[in-house]
């Protein structure tokens, strides 16, 4: 460890060169190398936290650029972990950084986690969230959430034990809210400054943890608006009656998908079945994007029907007996399944949940 590179931290009143090496010591394991990720494992990687782990399992796209920007141009199209490697090494090529490309499930999860000390939740779907907050849980690994919508983040730290409590996630939300209801940054739309501010404090908290802090957001949920810079923390305790597997059988069976309300028999989820779905000739595809976001689809039979425009062209669809419903990532796609179910109930009516970037290479 280069002691010179590390000065500016360590000459901090109660930080220290034994800081510096129990850092050194330390593995964190991120989930998620978007809009969160990117802050957290820059920051992680600078500070001299001695292993970095990151997982996700999906490619770099225009569109993450302007706030994930570990990332440059000339990666757009290659998976993220094999573009972050390649980045932070170079941040600091004293650290090893471990990439998992693949889906974070309750198969593979305890096994990617086991060999970590901490890890930091950057996910973007409610799913994913609960299952890798379990799967914590019962490791008893200390994990550090964040969350996004537009102006306000979330912040809290679960799974250590502090004042004989150990909460987590299901402490605070203990049912899900319907999928279809929180958009994700690619639906509700976000400031790189907005993700950027809560994936510091995000990576602030890991390293308070991995330092031995007694300030780290245990038992409480910061909520911070970069709007207007308010921010309050809210106290919670444990429920010692919550809900969710508490053995790691129960957890290998849970079904995350359904216990967040998604619904796959109204899922398209790969472009052969979505061609099948297509073959029949009163079936549609109806992209719901609005009107300017890109890329078009061009190579197949398509309407263009913004979201926020389907109810006054219902008509339009009388002549359709299958309509399959596609967006960024499947938020407005599945909203639309609900919308047109409840005037059409005796359509065949499903979305394509991976969106249109598997449409349109």
């Amino acid at each position: 460890m280069n002691i010179k590179r590390y000065n500016r931290q360590i000459i901090l009143p109660g930080f220290g060169i034994s800081t510096q090496e129990k850092l050194s010591r330390s593995s964190v394991l991120v989930v998620g190398a978007g809009g969160l990720g990117c802050p957290v494992m820059q920051i992680l990687v600078s500070t001299g936290v001695g292993v970095v782990g990151v997982a996700d399992f999906d490619t770099i796209e225009l569109e993450n650029l302007h706030r994930q920007y570990l990332y440059s141009e000339q990666d757009v199209g290659v998976p993220k972990v094999i573009a972050a490697v390649e980045h932070l090494s170079k941040i600091n090529s004293e650290i090893d950084i471990i990439a998992f490309q693949e889906m974070i499930t309750n198969k593979n999860v305890l096994s990617i986690i086991h060999n970590f000390d901490v890890v930091v939740d950057c996910t973007d779907n409610f799913a994913t969230r609960y299952l890798l907050n379990d799967a914590c849980y019962l490791m008893k690994k200390p994990l550090v959430y964040a969350s996004l919508f537009r102006d306000e983040g979330q912040v809290s730290v679960f799974n250590v034990e502090k004042e004989d409590q150990m909460t987590n996630y299901r402490d605070l939300f203990p049912v899900p809210p319907n999928q279809s209801e929180v958009p994700n940054c690619n639906e509700a739309g976000v400031l790189p400054t907005h993700s950027a501010v809560i994936g510091t404090f995000q990576a602030n908290e890991v390293i308070k943890l991995l330092s031995g802090s007694a300030e780290t957001l245990i038992h409480q949920l910061l909520i911070f608006n970069t709007k207007n810079y308010q921010s309050m923390k809210i106290k919670f305790n444990e429920n010692q009656e919550k809900a969710g597997p508490k053995t790691i059988e129960e957890f290998q069976n849970f079904d995350y998908e359904e216990f967040c309300s998604l619904n796959k028999n109204d899922e398209i989820n790969s472009f052969s079945e979505l061609q099948s779905f297509l073959n029949h000739d009163k079936s549609i595809l109806i992209d719901v994007r609005e009107e300017d976001e890109q890329p078009k689809i061009s190579a197949m039979k398509i309407l263009e029907l913004p979201f926020g425009t389907l109810e006054e062209n219902l008509e339009r669809l009388n002549g359709y007996t299958s309509i399959c419903f596609v967006c960024v990532s499947g938020i407005r796609s599945q909203k639309a399944v609900k919308l047109l179910k409840s005037h059409f109930p005796d359509k065949e009516i499903k979305h394509f949940k991976s969106g249109i970037k598997s449409i349109v290479q």
